[in-house]
């Protein structure tokens, strides 16, 4: 399966106009820029329509938003007026780039195997004392969803093991909420907030 899963990224070709319409700004991210520095430098890996990305700008941030789809980055682009970049998560090769990384609803895409070196290519890339926040929906292990898109569905112990396996990092916190997902249905999330070494 490598770093990502190609019958999710043909899910997202298919859908990217009526996904990035349905899209909104994520009810976390005013806690994360509120810790960035003005004007920081972010990296944002699955932009989806690009909502939680024009927020940030609209906060004056440096941001960098990506997806692995070319029509979803297509609709963000038009979004935003300004280019969006078409990346897989293990084509991110930045060394020491970002204050920060913002993730949401990406990751849990990314193959259960192939996620520790993904983690370790975003602790890389970002700057000593960067932080990263991600969300990956819980389970007992991968499977696809009603749509047929790949999760990763790890648990707290699993998703903490990816994380060790790609440190060092300053800290790791786990935390969980119920919520829903483009398909509907109501789940527990994992919320990873993670820092570089200073």
């Amino acid at each position: 399966m490598g770093g990502h899963d190609p019958e999710t990224l043909a899910f997202y070709e298919a859908q990217a106009e009526v996904y990035a319409a349905q899209g909104h700004v994520s009810r976390r991210l005013t806690n994360f820029l509120d810790q960035m520095p003005q004007g920081a430098r972010i990296l944002e890996l699955g932009c989806g329509g690009g909502q939680d990305a024009e927020a940030m700008l609209a906060r004056g941030f440096d941001v960098i938003p990506t997806d692995g789809s070319p029509a979803l980055a297509a609709q963000a682009q038009a979004r935003l007026g300004r280019p969006v970049r078409v990346m897989l998560f293990e084509d991110l090769d930045a060394q020491a780039e970002y204050d920060g990384v913002w993730a949401q609803a990406s990751l849990l895409h990314a193959p259960a195997s192939a996620l520790p070196n993904i983690l370790a290519r975003v602790r890389r890339a970002l700057k000593p004392g960067g932080r990263f926040e991600a969300n990956f929906k819980a389970g007992d292990g991968e499977g696809r969803d009603s749509l047929g898109r790949y999760h990763n569905f790890p648990s707290r112990a699993a998703l903490a093991a990816a994380y060790d396996a790609a440190g060092p990092w300053a800290s790791v916190e786990i935390t969980q909420s119920e919520g829903g997902g483009y398909d509907g249905v109501a789940r527990t999330w994992l919320i990873v907030v993670a820092h570089t070494v200073a």
